[in-house]
Formats: C-alpha cells, sequence, structure tokens
C-alpha cells in the first residue's frame, strides 16, 4: 500500500479528488487531498505559489512516510517546488503544468491557446466564466453535462500571484510519472506530450482535463500502481 498526497489544480479544491480518492482508500492506500491557499471565495485571502508549496510541504511532511505526491493542472508547480523532498518517493504529473527554473504558470500559459473561459479581475484573481456550457466543453466534455455543472459551479476564484510566481524548480531526487490526458480541450495534448518527455515514465488516458471526473476507476488504478 502507499501513500498519496493529491494536489488539486486552480479554481477548485481538495474535494475535486474525491472519487479517485475513496477508491484509493476503498483499496487500501493512505490519502490526503488538501485545499491550496491560491484559490477560494475571498479573494483577499488567497496566496501565492509560495503559500501552497509550504502547505503541501506540511501535509507531507506530517504523513509520517514517504509519499507519491500527484499533481494536477497548476498543481504541477506545487509537485516541482517539491521534487527534492527527501518524503517524496514519486512525483505524477496529471495534464499539469512543469516548469523550468524561473518559469511561472502565465509563461507556459503564454505558449499555449488562449483560455476564453477564464478571465481575470482587478481583485488580483482570475475567475471563470459564468457559462457552464463554455466550462463543459473545455474542463470535462466527456462527462454527462448534468454530473457535471453541480462540480463546475463550484469553481473558485484563483490568485493571479499564484499563477505569476516563478518556479524555483529544485533538482528532482525521484522518479516522475507523466500522465497525458489525450482528450484535453483546456490543456493540448501536444503540449503535455513535449512536457512528458523529460519523465522517467509516460501514461495516457482518454480522458479530457477532468479524468478524476470521468475515468475515476481508470485513474485510480493507474495511481495505485506507481510506487
Amino acid at each position: 500500500m502507499a501513500t498519496y498526497v493529491l494536489v488539486h489544480g486552480a479554481f477548485v479544491g481538495g474535494w475535486y479528488w474525491d472519487e479517485v480518492r475513496a477508491r484509493l482508500e476503498k483499496a487500501g492506500h493512505v490519502v490526503d487531498a488538501p485545499q491550496l491557499l491560491s484559490s477560494g471565495p475571498d479573494p483577499a485571502a488567497l496566496g501565492d505559489l509560495a503559500a501552497d508549496t509550504e502547505l503541501v510541504r506540511g501535509h507531507v511532511e506530517s504523513a509520517g512516510e514517504p509519499v507519491v505526491l500527484v499533481g494536477h493542472s497548476y498543481g504541477g508547480m506545487v509537485v516541482t517546488e517539491l521534487a527534492d523532498h527527501p518524503d517524496v518517493v514519486h512525483g505524477v504529473y496529471l495534464a499539469a503544468l512543469w516548469p523550468a527554473g524561473g518559469t511561472s504558470a502565465f509563461d507556459l500559459l503564454a505558449t499555449l491557446p488562449p483560455l476564453p473561459w477564464a478571465v481575470p479581475q482587478d481583485d488580483g484573481t482570475l475567475v471563470t466564466v459564468d457559462d457552464v456550457g463554455v466550462l463543459h466543453e473545455a474542463i470535462c466534455a466527456d462527462v454527462p453535462r448534468e454530473r457535471a455543472e453541480p462540480l463546475l459551479r463550484r469553481m473558485r476564484p484563483q490568485s493571479l500571484a499564484s499563477l505569476g510566481s516563478p518556479s524555483s524548480a529544485p533538482e528532482r531526487t525521484h522518479p516522475v510519472t507523466y500522465v497525458i490526458c489525450e482528450n484535453d480541450a483546456s490543456f493540448p495534448p501536444e503540449a503535455q506530450e513535449r512536457m512528458a518527455a523529460a519523465a522517467d515514465h509516460v501514461e495516457r488516458l482518454p480522458s479530457s482535463h477532468a479524468p478524476m471526473f470521468s475515468l475515476p476507476d481508470e485513474l485510480a488504478e493507474l495511481l495505485g500502481r506507481i510506487r
């Protein structure tokens, strides 16, 4: 059995992992899915990448045993910051940003097609559009609309500071697996392929940007094989 720390992406929370977490725990694994400080309902209370990293560092160190650290989307920025942590035995990037040193999430996003469903605000946040149909097509078109809608309505503002913070990208001391989502309409699979070139192992899922909803069994099974 393994211990996992699951790091969510932008606009959401630890709840994003609920279905996968339940499956991993049923299989006997220990799972922690912290709520990052960079997303939430109060713009004034949101943190940056450093705050997210320190939060996750605390969860890794309090696990009491080596962990598999998994980052989805923006969560890859946090996984990268902990690349040299002695308590991490394996890093996993799930359709995630994998920055070089000095590179921010915005730097990486600038090389991709624009995200018309995310709009910057004067309060220092990035928010998703109100049109759930647009979000559904961009994030999880392979999830039935009636199931996806309540999940998409839970999305919250994301700190612009977290997306503009440059990565320190320390030299990693553990193996990395990159999981490519082959039908991702938000983060083009070809961009994921480029990032995955640096990984020790590459896996693929025939899913949108949200395999934790569209393919929770398959994703849990895949993660369950990683040590």
